[in-house]
């Protein structure tokens, strides 16, 4: 358990004690939004350990939906853990492109955080246009409680957002398969074509544009 806070570890023992960790959740996916979730933790937990009931929080690709709405509520329930979620919808990621968009909702969901922190831990690689200090690590989320905390809520929020959109647009399977591009997700968009929420610079989604009925095809 001590090894996935070595990294808030480093920086507490240089006198750096708010640190942030960040995530992103919906990059792949042909419809809805990306989201970001930056998560603090107590000093004193980086010292001492988690609280035991998070103590089995890790990267939310490994954990069952059920796990990840339990872990949700615990991260956000508890007044010691300071958090900020945020997103960039779908038309701003055809304006910048999904790198810049979700950039910008990790800098968004820092900036929700009071105080602000001293540095952020951010999964993947180094993003030069965040405006805090941080360390980029590669696989973070299954190395530092802090960027997996930040998984689970960016995951969740974007989970319920598109069960939201399901009912919002009903026919295109958005509550099973969350936008990404399966089988049945790619066969609807073909019989339908895209609805607002998709992503039209995704190069799946602009043929099913151009089928639209009364647009040119091309």
């Amino acid at each position: 358990m001590a090894q996935r806070f070595r990294f808030e570890l480093e920086l507490v023992k240089r006198g750096i004690t708010r640190i942030a960790g960040v995530d992103e959740a919906g990059r792949g996916p042909l419809a809805g939004p990306v989201l970001a979730a930056a998560v603090v933790f107590p000093v004193e937990w980086i010292w001492r350990g988690l609280p035991a009931p998070l103590r089995k929080i890790n990267d939310c690709k490994q954990l069952s939906a059920a796990a990840r709405e339990i872990f949700y509520t615990e991260l956000t329930s508890r007044p010691e853990i300071h958090f900020g979620i945020a997103q960039a919808d779908a038309r701003l990621i055809d304006q910048i492109n999904i790198l810049q968009a979700t950039h910008r909702a990790m800098n968004l969901a820092l900036e929700q955080l009071r105080p602000p922190p001293h540095h952020a831990l951010v999964d993947g690689l180094r993003v030069r246009t965040l405006r805090f200090p941080h360390t980029a690590i590669v696989s973070g989320d299954e190395l530092s409680y802090s960027i997996a905390a930040a998984s689970i809520l960016a995951k969740v929020s974007r989970d319920r957002l598109m069960v939201e959109f399901d009912r919002q647009y009903p026919g295109y399977g958005f509550a099973g398969h969350k936008g990404y591009g399966t089988p049945a997700h790619l066969a609807v968009l073909k019989e339908r074509g895209a609805c607002p929420i998709h992503r039209q610079s995704f190069a799946p989604v602009r043929p099913a544009q151009r089928e639209l009925p009364g647009q040119a095809t091309v």
